[in-house]
């Protein structure tokens, strides 16, 4: 899979002088910098909720002692039990966040929950921009890498909602065919004739020549038509160790 960049004067010469696979490795690593940096917003928010709502707690109980309120053991206990809970749904969101900027040891996940995890991120950001999105998903065990499927799925959402030139439908559909995961992702004019809210986004926007340089780098089949991105991926292999949850 090719990948060809116009440039000019010493950007050329300096492009044709580096190594074709150092070249292929960079682009790998500009795009998937692009997927966080697209991602920020919905990746902070995950992380900060439930922060936030153990300040709140904290806040709350602090004020009923201040006033001179003596609670009940029994309500020391909830508010106690609540407090543990939110805070290891913290740590928990933490790590998933962290996971997206130092994967570690990549780990397989099935299909369909790792479809719903990238479609979950990028939800509040359709949903602004007037993006509606249909998936059909099956019930199977099947395993792809997640960390392949997540650069590679969320660019190519990002990349086919960024050409649109207005609110969309975005159908996902991934099957199992001849014992590869296929995805496609296909975008076609909303027929109810909305109009979404102006939307710049924080950060580049994300193209074709991205979503190339992550299949390229990962060996992952991909075909792209003017409304639609296919990708097949191979079944995960385990190979990472196994890792104790957080307490």
């Amino acid at each position: 899979m090719a990948l060809a960049a116009e440039q000019g004067g010493l950007e050329t010469r300096a492009s044709e002088a580096m190594p074709v696979g150092r070249r292929s490795r960079a682009g790998a690593e500009a795009a998937r910098y692009g997927v966080l940096r697209r991602l920020g917003p919905a990746l902070k928010h995950d992380m900060v909720v439930n922060l936030q709502a153990i300040g709140m707690m904290a806040e709350v109980l602090n004020a009923k002692l201040e006033r001179g309120g003596t609670p009940s053991a029994a309500e020391l206990q909830s508010s106690i039990a609540k407090l543990n809970r939110l805070a290891r749904e913290a740590v928990a969101d933490c790590l998933k966040v962290s996971s997206w900027i130092e994967p570690g040891e990549d780990q397989g996940v099935r299909l369909a929950d790792g479809v719903d995890e990238c479609l979950a991120l990028l939800a509040s950001n359709f949903n602004f921009r007037g993006f509606v999105v249909t998936k059909e998903l099956p019930d199977t065990a099947f395993q792809v890498s997640h960390v392949i499927l997540r650069n590679l799925l969320t660019a190519s959402l990002i990349t086919l909602t960024d050409a649109a030139a207005g609110p969309c439908e975005v159908r996902v559909k991934a099957e199992i065919v001849s014992g590869f995961a296929q995805i496609s992702v296909r975008i076609s004019p909303r027929q109810d004739e909305f109009e979404g809210l102006p939307y710049e986004p924080g950060y580049r926007q994300l193209e074709w020549s991205d979503v190339q340089a992550l299949a390229l780098a990962e060996a992952i089949e991909l075909v792209r038509t003017h409304d639609q991105i296919v990708m097949r991926m191979p079944r995960a292999v385990a190979t990472a160790p196994l890792q104790i949850a957080p307490i």
